[in-house]
């Protein structure tokens, strides 16, 4: 049996590729043949770990900052803590290998994993390293990233490109368009364009799919997702855009505010979308990309090292959608860009298709199999 501790955590963007790879070990080894361990802190996914019968060792976290915060002074001592625990974790296990995404609580994992000739596999998201990859890569024996141009950052015998893994439990649920979109309560007949704002949702999103509504859902449909704490502002203010306009009740009704996506609905409204509007990290890229759908990327400009940014005109470059930056954001410039896609098909198509070369589907089995290869050289 292969015991394979994975380690990394702070945000979905994090958490979501390790259930990634966990549910294809799942798929791909009996109980017998793999055990999987997780080291972190598991915040609101625990229950999802436990559910693919991952055994969690919890361990104190912190932030690593590359600037003065005065919460440096609480995360510091906890990034500590958590690495002298993280050495206790590793040594009780002594696992054959150690698969880390980064984020708060990974550094200590990877040192105490090399401390104890723990073969290391780190996997980075996006066009730009976090520091705490940057930090482990010193340590790894592999390097696994999502966009060829994160390669310059490591060293060249180490990396393998692998892409950004997505649950296959959530591709399973693709289905075609149509279908999709009568599911979800849409016309088949009309394009449905895919507002995606994250979990937390985005303000500067919402308030820009508010203002050019009117000039929307004449010719689209929208499933428009909020974010749990936006959700009854946008949707008074969309209520209160209807007021301005005469339009039949067949057209109010094409627009759908909705909080949250869980994984199913998730599905199914990529595979019933024609156009995603999203931010661009790089768990969304890489989840637009494999249900081959055409987007307009919207980088968060405060994303740490303009991550964002790189991921958006790294995936740009390769004919899979469009960028507008927030910077130039405009309501009329805005809408142009969706207009220009909604009314041209076979650009979409192209787009789309561009998209699904990028994505790697078969992302997760990659990541899975060059982990089992350091257990088996172990």
């Amino acid at each position: 049996m292969k015991r394979i501790l994975l380690a990394g955590g702070g945000t979905g963007g994090h958490i979501y590729p390790l259930l990634a790879v966990a549910e294809q070990f799942k798929r791909d080894y009996s109980s017998e043949e793999v055990e999987l361990h997780y080291i972190g802190d598991p915040g609101a996914f625990e229950v999802e770990f436990l559910g693919l019968g991952i055994t969690i060792h919890k361990v104190m976290t912190g932030k690593i900052r590359r600037y003065f915060s005065p919460l440096n002074l609480i995360d510091i001592p906890k990034t500590f803590i958590g690495l002298l625990q993280s050495f206790g974790v590793v040594y009780w296990l002594m696992p054959d290998v150690l698969f880390s995404k980064g984020g708060p609580g990974s550094v200590g994992a990877v040192i105490a994993g090399w401390f104890h000739r723990v073969p290391i596999l780190i996997h980075e998201s996006d066009a730009v390293p976090g520091l705490s990859n940057l930090i482990s890569a010193r340590f790894a024996k592999k390097i696994a990233i999502s966009f060829e141009s994160a390669a310059k950052y490591f060293i060249p015998p180490k990396v393998v490109r692998t892409g950004n893994p997505i649950r296959p439990g959530m591709l399973a649920q693709k289905m075609d368009s149509s279908s999709a979109k009568e599911t979800l309560g849409f016309s088949k007949e009309t394009p449905l364009l895919l507002v995606l704002g994250g979990s937390q949702g985005s303000q500067r999103i919402n308030e820009f799919i508010i203002k050019i509504l009117k000039e929307l859902v004449p010719q689209t449909q929208i499933l428009h997702q909020t974010g749990l704490k936006n959700f009854a502002e946008v949707k008074k203010l969309a209520d209160a855009s209807f007021l301005d306009i005469d339009v039949k009740l067949e057209i109010k009704n094409r627009y759908q505010p909705i909080a949250y996506f869980d994984e199913i609905t998730m599905a199914r409204a990529l595979s019933a979308a024609d156009l995603v509007i999203a931010r661009a990290g790089s768990g969304t890229i890489f989840e637009i990309a494999n249900f081959s759908k055409p987007s307009v990327l919207i980088p968060l400009p405060s994303a740490a090292n303009d991550h964002q940014r790189e991921n958006a005109y790294a995936y740009s470059s390769a004919g899979a959608g469009i960028v507008v930056e927030e910077s130039n954001f405009s309501a009329p410039i805005f809408a142009n860009q969706i207009s220009k896609f909604l009314s041209s098909p076979d650009l979409m198509i192209r787009a789309g298709e561009a998209g699904f070369r990028f994505a790697r589907p078969d992302s997760a089995k990659i990541l899975a199999e060059e982990v089992m290869k350091l257990a088996d050289n172990n």
